[in-house]
């Protein structure tokens, strides 16, 4: 029937309105939820045309595609994908399949990645995390750019995702423009890590905007400056308690009498913290109490959930063949908690 809807005419009609003629009909084998079919595909000369219930060049079913798509995205390994769709419909699939699968996703990723940000955005919470990608033969390790927007209630939203070759300035440069293209507006504080191409991308790209150092790393680059392993433990809880005061008073305070402590027995430590521990302080200036989210906004703790997720999946493959791959499974990963 569609045939003929194409064709304007049925079979050995004589009109003036055809636009073409039956050319026979072509067996293809279509594999589905019900197992493998042997189809007859009307054929047409003369003008183009292809049943609208199946999908030209695909040797399966939609649902089934779908079905493949949505497994290797939550992290189902390709053994078992197999093993399933064997056991359901008696069919075999390929790594390649799935591939292929994955792909009909692209253009909702994609759209999800560049939507518009129409929202204020106060709090912006930036953090990378790096996988193995096979480039140019090379096995090296990308960075994983994410970009959390964290609202009034202390909730996190996912803003964006890209992956690049590392976290040079000029790929935290990129990504940064690419959100203020897409309309970040409002920021009054960004929290992150130290990383140096990081602090010279969010200085050239949101100059004013204040910055707030993650205060958990700080703990973690302390150790490297501490003279004496017997001083770790009692160092860290100093450092501790000066995030841990009430106020942005009290917390300088802290830090004046941390100084004057260290400065005897371990110059160099004291001098560290005296120029490094202010950058863990803008938290207090930014954030009343009554908010409730301050504890939130003073590290970047709150994403290692989301972390320990995306592991999950990356774990699976071990190896990406590229860096659109890996972009993909990081986007429908991230896309569950927009």
């Amino acid at each position: 029937m569609e045939r003929e809807n194409v064709l304007r005419a049925t079979p050995y009609q004589r009109t003036e309105g055809r636009t073409g003629y039956a050319n026979g009909f072509k067996e293809r084998h279509i594999q589905s939820r019900v197992g493998e079919l042997a189809l007859q595909i009307p054929q047409t000369r003369n003008v183009e045309f292809y049943p609208s219930c199946l999908e030209r060049g695909l040797r399966s079913e939609r649902a089934i595609n779908l079905a493949m798509a949505e497994m290797y995205i939550q992290g189902v390994a390709t053994r078992s994908v197999r093993n399933i769709l064997e056991k359901l419909c008696g069919l075999e699939v390929s790594a390649m399949q799935g591939s292929r699968a994955t792909k009909m996703l692209d253009e909702e990723f994609e759209k999800w990645r560049n939507r518009p940000i129409r929202d204020v955005v106060k709090y912006l919470l930036l953090d990378a995390r790096y996988e193995k990608v096979r480039v140019d033969g090379n096995i090296v390790d990308c960075a994983m750019l994410i970009a959390y927007k964290i609202q009034e209630d202390g909730c996190r939203r996912v803003l964006g995702v890209s992956v690049e070759l590392s976290e040079a300035e000029v790929h935290w440069r990129k990504f940064l423009e690419s959100l203020s293209e897409r309309g970040l507006h409002g920021l009054t504080m960004i929290t992150s890590d130290n990383h140096a191409g990081l602090k010279a991308a969010r200085q050239s790209v949101f100059p004013s905007v204040p910055w707030q150092r993650c205060q958990f790393h700080l703990q973690q680059n302390a150790s490297a400056h501490i003279p004496k392993k017997s001083m770790e433990k009692e160092a860290h809880e100093d450092i501790k308690s000066i995030f841990n005061m009430p106020s942005r008073e009290e917390a300088e305070y802290m830090l004046k009498k941390t100084v004057e402590k260290y400065a005897p027995r371990a110059s160099e430590f004291a001098k560290w913290i005296e120029k490094e521990i202010p950058e863990g302080l803008t938290v207090f200036n930014l954030v009343p109490d009554s908010v409730g989210v301050r504890r939130k906004l003073r590290t970047t703790n709150m994403v290692e959930f989301q972390n320990k997720e995306l592991k999950k999946r990356t774990r699976c493959i071990k190896l990406f063949p590229n860096k659109e791959s890996l972009r993909k499974t990081a986007t429908a990963q991230l896309k569950r908690i927009r």
